[in-house]
């Protein structure tokens, strides 16, 4: 099985080339075992790519957490597929289209130094409502805005919404420790209200202009970065009034730069870098 390893920001993937194969009916244990940092090669997640149409850009993409789940869609992810497509030779030009579970996502090569490249990738439309994210308390939301959610005999405020994943954003003045942040992004990932589980972002704004966010994700636990989390957390700074629509995120990882269009669309732009090539038992 040939893959390769990337990563956008640190947060790390392993990509299967096109035309491999794989059970169908094995492929979360696969991505456990190779993503296992002990005991395999290591990653946050596992990339599907597959050729559905490459004369025309056209790419099918899935992607798998390290314990073994399927995701809807990644940022990083995404853009780490497009830098392996094009590493590879794979598309004719430097543009894509990943065909994900919950619509097509155009990215778009804009700068390319040797192993790194510069992507701008399209993340999708937010959305609000709580039944699309999907967040069940019992009731009907249009927005989940500054919601109280009680935890542990402790409430926090919650700003949630869906980029074609289910994300939680907690906004504070300054971060928490690192036990505390990852105990409450570990209750709130699993927390009842969130059917599907929850990605969790910690934010910090710094000024109109710039968010720091800390990522817990569903699946992983904290990751350097999160392109989909990075969206999130600024659409949901800009809903709150905090920002203006084009920001730049910094994480543990490095910095990428969201803006949210005058259309609804969401776009995300930063580095993507090929680290290695390998083979790995398909056993």
């Amino acid at each position: 099985m040939r893959f390769t390893k990337l990563h956008g920001l640190s947060n790390d993937f392993l990509a299967v080339c096109p035309n491999e194969e794989l059970d169908a009916s094995r492929i979360g244990e696969f991505a456990r075992r190779i993503c296992e940092r002990h005991t395999g090669v290591g990653a946050d997640g596992l990339l599907l790519l597959s050729r559905d149409d490459p004369g025309r850009g056209e790419v099918g993409f899935r992607i798998f957490n390290s314990d073994g789940t399927e995701a809807e869609i990644s940022g990083n992810g995404l853009r780490c597929a497009m830098a392996c497509l094009v590493h590879h030779g794979e598309l004719a030009g430097p543009r894509a289209v990943f065909k994900t579970s919950v619509g097509d996502r155009t990215g778009e090569i804009i700068g390319h130094a040797g192993t790194l490249y510069e992507v701008r990738m399209e993340i999708g439309t937010p959305r609000f409502k709580s039944a699309e994210i999907p967040f069940d308390d019992g009731r009907v939301y249009d927005r989940v805005l500054d919601y109280p959610l009680s935890i542990n005999r402790k409430v926090y405020e919650i700003t949630s919404l869906s980029i074609g994943n289910p994300h939680c954003n907690v906004f504070v003045d300054r971060f928490p420790a690192r036990i505390e942040w990852h105990q409450i992004g570990r209750e709130i990932e699993s927390h009842p209200f969130f059917p599907h589980r929850t990605n969790v972002e910690f934010v910090r704004v710094l000024n109109r202009g710039e968010i720091e966010v800390l990522f817990w994700e569903r699946g992983v636990g904290e990751t350097f970065s999160s392109g989909t989390g990075s969206s999130a957390a600024a659409v949901a700074a800009i809903l709150k009034g905090l920002t203006d629509r084009k920001v730049k995120v910094w994480t543990n990882g490095g910095e990428l730069t969201v803006e949210w269009a005058e259309d609804g669309q969401v776009y995300q732009t930063g580095p993507a870098e090929v680290v290695f090539e390998g083979q790995y038992p398909a056993r």
